[in-house]
């Protein structure tokens, strides 16, 4: 079966790379991707694939059966929104739109769920369960499209047993893949901190209280809380579980003889334990508040819940992993480090077992080495044929087929 997969994979890639392109060509941002929805039905229709529109407003999800539809349901899940972002690149696909444009690789991710749902729906009469496709929108804005797509049902009727994605990896050469079992990607937090004190004449210290000074001890104290014992990793460790605290922006608008009455603060705050999120979460609060009020100031101290931290199911991850051993080879395979960056699939893995794995996009020959969020971020495009085909070998993995090849 991984031989007639790969075969179909190959013919069909001329066909995901016009897919690719033409969403890479007409980007749309979060929850505004009317027209990329409409073109994905679009496309499942002409694969006789049955789709349900308008899920969360524009996601899509579709179904098919195989030859025991009910006896097992998997999903496969892809994300369709772009960011605002002014493409540089000089390809003929380059973004139509002006300031938007697929700098996460999701127009790869949707046009691989469609190849694989070609190939599965041409074995779908040898599937021992059903594949449910979930095209989602809003990755990359808060509150995050999956979790809407959750709220409106997406994991019931039927109700998947697990839940597979996959995301590009510019760092990764096209070919391979990256899998991780357990804690993968982080929990992502936004922080926003106001810090009040009393204006004045910067010649005059005896008649005001100034806010740059309690901002500066808080944003000192902080780090020195969650960040110091970081020894030579990207993060810090509580106990054993990986945390970031960044500060990234801070305004005191004052000038060289005026005190300003506050100061502005905003950060991320991120890691992979809930309980130890919500801990967190209270230790900055009290740490800022007792800096200002000891400072003879005040603290408003605003947590925005962002993303929870996305945990790979065991089971699932290393049944995956082996489907891409059979599919790709051994030497294709990599294993994944941690990262502190956050992805909204993290709520199906909340939900249901998953296997969020990464899809070698790079090729350092060709110059093809760009990072995503980057406005000259651009994929190999070999990588379709692989995301493709081996999204539809993992999927058959899990259900089983009556093909004796298999």
């Amino acid at each position: 079966m991984n031989a007639q997969i790969k075969k179909l994979a190959g013919e069909l890639l001329p066909e995901i790379i016009s897919i690719r392109r033409h969403l890479h060509a007409h980007p749309e941002l979060s929850f505004k991707e009317f027209n990329t929805s409409a073109y994905i039905a679009a496309k499942l229709s002409e694969y006789g694939i049955p789709a349900v529109t308008g899920i969360a407003g524009t996601g899509i999800s579709a179904l098919i059966e195989g030859k025991n539809p009910s006896k097992k349901v998997i999903a496969l899940r892809a994300d369709m929104d772009a960011l605002p972002i002014q493409e540089k690149n000089k390809v003929s696909y380059c973004s139509t739109n002006p300031g938007i444009m697929h700098a996460c690789g999701h127009d790869v991710h949707s046009a691989c769920l469609l190849g694989a749902a070609f190939i599965l729906n041409r074995f779908k009469n040898e599937l021992e369960g059903s594949v449910k496709l979930i095209f989602q929108p809003g990755e990359e804005l808060l509150p995050g499209g999956a979790s809407l797509m959750i709220k409106a049902g997406i994991l019931e009727n039927p109700k998947p047993s697990l839940i597979i994605g996959q995301h590009v990896q510019p760092n990764m050469e096209v070919g391979k893949v990256g899998f991780r079992s357990g804690m993968y990607m982080a929990s992502t937090d936004e922080i926003y901190i106001t810090v009040k004190g009393k204006g004045g004449h910067a010649a005059m210290p005896h008649t005001y209280i100034s806010p740059l000074l309690i901002a500066s001890e808080i944003i000192t104290s902080l780090d020195k809380e969650f960040m110091t014992e970081r020894g030579d990793k990207p993060y810090a460790l509580h106990h054993t579980i990986p945390t970031v605290l960044a500060l990234g922006k801070i305004i005191g608008n004052g000038s060289t003889n005026v005190i300003p009455d506050e100061v502005k603060i905003e950060g991320t705050f991120r890691t992979m334990d809930e309980k130890w999120r919500k801990e967190a979460q209270q230790k900055m609060k009290r740490i800022a508040e007792d800096v200002a009020t000891k400072r003879g100031g005040s603290c408003e101290f605003l947590i925005a819940d962002g993303y929870p931290y996305l945990e790979n199911d065991g089971p699932t991850t290393t049944q995956a992993k082996q489907a891409a051993i059979s599919y790709l080879g051994k030497e294709s395979i990599e294993d994944l480090d941690i990262r502190m960056t956050g992805e909204d699939f993290s709520f199906y893995t909340h939900h249901i077992p998953a296997c969020f794995y990464r899809l070698g996009t790079g090729n350092v020959s060709r110059g093809i080495t760009s990072n995503v969020h980057s406005n000259t971020f651009d994929i190999d495009e070999q990588a379709l044929e692989t995301g493709s085909g081996l999204m539809a070998a993992i999927a058959m993995s899990f259900l089983g087929t009556s093909s004796k090849n298999y």
